[in-house]
């Protein structure tokens, strides 16, 4: 699965989203609207990790997709 994928269906792949990063809000998905590098942030704001070990997680997370 690529990224354009899950931008245009970030409706459906949200809650996906918040079971993978639990601390991550309702409002900090909507605010997202499957923006990988919006994605991206918010993870590191709300789990204080790098930029490298969010974008792995994530890149982890789509290879499950």
């Amino acid at each position: 699965m690529n990224w354009n994928q899950i931008q245009g269906k970030w409706e459906q792949f949200k809650g996906g989203a918040q079971k993978e990063w639990g601390k991550l809000t309702n409002d900090d998905l909507d605010v997202v609207e499957g923006d990988r590098k919006q994605l991206s942030g918010k993870i590191q704001e709300r789990y204080g990790k790098t930029k490298e070990e969010v974008e792995q997680e994530i890149d982890d997370w789509l290879s499950r997709l």
